[in-house]
């Protein structure tokens, strides 16, 4: 691996961190900063096509859980030119709105990356959920 490839793999990383922190604070302008216009994102039982639909998004994570907490684990790339793919593995909690459980996914997210510009952007991404727990918790606050 040489110095332009480490700093490819630290710029995707910060993107799916930016990302993740973008989903814990219900943050727009963070996630407008890593999705492409043109983004997909696609899970278990949805798809959702352009930037400003993918925002939405984080409205319904609002109004579903309390507070979620995204944490970013390893990430694996090929970059190829200004394209590159990874697949990146998270834990996704969920603090339930209507009781004190955590609904937690082990997930890996699936991407195809563009650089645009200075940075990198998702152009599409695919959650892919390998299992799930919920748990009671007591919460601080």
């Amino acid at each position: 691996m040489n110095a332009a490839d480490t700093a490819t793999l630290a710029a995707l990383r910060l993107a799916c961190e930016t990302y993740a922190a973008g989903a814990d604070r219900r943050d727009k302008t963070l996630w407008r900063s890593v999705l492409s216009e043109h983004c997909v994102i696609e899970g278990p039982g949805f798809r959702i096509e352009g930037c400003e639909n993918n925002l939405g998004s984080l409205d319904m994570l609002g109004k579903m859980f309390r507070k979620t907490r995204h944490i970013v684990h390893q990430i694996h790339a090929e970059v190829d030119g200004d394209e590159a793919v990874s697949e990146t593995y998270c834990t996704a909690d969920h603090l339930m709105r209507e009781s004190d459980e955590i609904l937690s996914w082990s997930l890996r997210y699936k991407d195809l990356w563009r650089r645009e510009g200075e940075g990198w952007r998702i152009a599409h991404r695919r959650l892919e959920i390998d299992w799930e727990e919920t748990r009671p918790v007591r919460v601080q606050s």
